[in-house]
């Protein structure tokens, strides 16, 4: 590959990796605003800030370093998306929340969750074909799975049924947009990722395949991803690499 052509792709890669991350904080604010439930992982944010002096976004940050920690004995290796990750999203929640606020009709506050699930879905695939690291809860799934050898399917369902649950004791916001992006957060990013995949000529069509199905199962989109002839192959690279 050209020398020139290197710094370019960096280049891409990292402001598609950073306009992901704000898109995703953006999108964690309609579905808020929207007062109709929030993704899994932001019931447990929701529920802590409304417990501690500290802003959504704070929480959001504060949580993404706690998970960061949970890294260690797993040994993950976080990239520079990753601190990225941890940083951008809850900074830029908390500015989308600050010029959005709450409209009073139902109807309204159901558009908002269901742009917020859509803009999710776009902002996902953006920072995961960025390929600069994962986010720290990705992270955190399939360091258990390499770690424990059970599925992926098994490990987040009871991450997420966990912080659900927690969430919703402390307060956190459950509802119709928990269900809807649990249901459709997949479907939407698949389609979407390899149209913002940025594609790497040091890894082979095999290589990029097999990160790629890996990276997506941590977004719960496996089975949707891979065809069935590539299962096993899959299968191998998630038990001998994080990504």
């Amino acid at each position: 590959m050209p020398f020139r052509a290197r710094p370019r792709r960096l280049l891409r890669r990292s402001l598609q990796l950073l306009l992901g991350l704000v898109l995703y904080g953006v999108s964690l604010a309609l579905m808020v605003r929207g007062s109709v439930g929030v993704a899994p992982w932001n019931v447990l944010d929701t529920g802590i800030a409304r417990l501690v002096p500290l802003s959504l976004g704070e929480v959001v940050v504060a949580m993404s370093f706690v998970v960061l920690l949970a890294w260690v004995p797993l040994r993950e290796r976080p990239g520079i998306g990753t601190l990225a990750n941890a940083l951008l999203v809850g900074t830029s929640t908390d500015a989308a929340l600050a010029v959005l606020h709450r409209p009073d009709a139902l109807g309204v506050r159901v558009l908002l969750m269901l742009a917020g699930v859509l803009l999710c879905a776009v902002a996902t695939a953006m920072y995961m074909g960025a390929d600069l690291g994962r986010g720290p809860r990705d992270g955190l799934m399939t360091g258990l799975v390499r770690r424990t050898g059970l599925s992926l399917r098994l490990v987040r369902t009871s991450i997420e049924l966990t912080v659900v649950a927690a969430g919703w004791a402390l307060g956190g916001t459950v509802g119709l947009g928990t269900v809807v992006y649990a249901l459709a957060i997949g479907p939407l990013v698949q389609p979407l990722l390899p149209l913002l995949e940025v594609r790497r000529p040091d890894r082979s069509p095999g290589q990029r395949l097999a990160a790629t199905s890996t990276e997506a199962s941590a977004a719960t989109i496996t089975s949707t991803v891979v065809n069935r002839s590539s299962v096993s192959h899959c299968s191998r690279s998630t038990s001998t690499r994080p990504s």
